[in-house]
């Protein structure tokens, strides 16, 4: 059974760390997900703000910190299923 995992990618405007996190996840062919801008989000700048870049599971609440390259990307999503 294949499960469908959801992903979040909590970033900033103006993030060239997030621009690169961006490159990393269309090489590493991650599945889509979803842009959570923390920018002006009080709880979201508290929780990542010093973080940004961060991919996030919503199943399991895993999250995976920059820096990432592609291959750790595909061991940490291989995880999540």
């Amino acid at each position: 059974m294949n499960v469908t995992t959801t992903l979040q990618l909590f970033q900033r405007d103006d993030c060239p760390l997030c621009d690169q996190a961006l490159a990393v996840l269309a090489a590493a062919r991650a599945p889509e997900f979803d842009s959570v801008w923390i920018d002006d989000v009080d709880e979201l700048e508290a929780a990542y703000g010093m973080r940004v870049p961060v991919l996030r599971d919503t199943v399991s609440g895993a999250e995976l910190d920059w820096p990432f390259d592609a291959d750790r990307v595909r061991a940490w999503l291989s995880q999540a299923q």
